[in-house]
């Protein structure tokens, strides 16, 4: 589900060519897109029986084909790859009520979660709806993606959910530490790579993406016990 983290965010770019040519804010195109792909990729998962990673690549392929014609100049490579300077009021206020429905569903959830990734057909045993948590969880997937668009854009936000964990991974000894050590490579991730995207002038995405990276390396070195 990492890997299909790329191919989901690129659904939001024809959103955001939508909501360019509407004149609102591109976030709110990009997050309508994203629960609309979720769903898109949940019911065909459930109808077509196959593997949800490829329903995604192949939604994500006809999004992507259609937001590039939807969407061009700055505005097409602000969406591809994040754009630096102060967060609107819009945007402070979606990214606090985002991440709050994130973090509540992963701790009320995660015992749930668990279980389904593992195997579905124990979840069933157990009791779990796995057909509406799974619908639950790519929408909470499609929001944590929208969340990050304005700094990685839809081609680089797949990183920063395969990165910090993959870094999170060498460092952790079980998953609530897992779960911590993401959260703090994200985060200083992005708050170093914005700063010196700023002070660079240059799109946050990549240099964001290069810090998680540099995390990642470093804890190669650690020996793991």
């Amino acid at each position: 589900m990492a890997l299909a983290g790329d191919a989901l965010s690129h659904i939001a770019l024809p959103g955001i060519g939508v909501a360019l040519a509407l004149q609102i804010h591109p976030i709110f195109g990009a997050a309508a897109m994203l629960f609309f792909g979720a769903l898109l990729v949940w019911a065909l998962e459930e109808r077509a029986r196959i593997a949800t990673e490829t329903t995604i690549g192949v939604v994500f392929s006809a999004a992507l084909a259609i937001g590039s014609m939807t969407t061009s100049g700055e505005d097409l490579i602000e969406a591809l790859f994040g754009g630096a300077g102060m967060l609107t009021w819009t945007e402070i206020v979606f990214g606090l009520a985002a991440s709050i429905a994130v973090i509540v569903f992963v701790i009320s959830q995660r015992n749930h979660l668990i279980v389904m990734l593992v195997s579905p057909d124990v979840a069933r045993t157990a009791g779990i709806n796995v057909r509406r948590l799974n619908l639950l969880y790519l929408q909470m997937f499609a929001l944590t993606i929208a969340l990050g668009l304005r700094y990685l854009g839809v081609l680089l936000m797949g990183a920063l959910i395969i990165i910090p964990a993959a870094t999170a991974k060498r460092l952790a000894r079980n998953l609530t530490g897992m779960l911590g050590w993401a959260v703090f490579v994200a985060v200083l991730a992005t708050v170093v790579g914005s700063y010196v995207a700023t002070w660079l002038d240059r799109e946050t995405g990549p240099i964001i993406v290069t810090v998680a990276t540099g995390c990642f390396v470093l804890s190669l070195m650690r020996r793991q016990s």
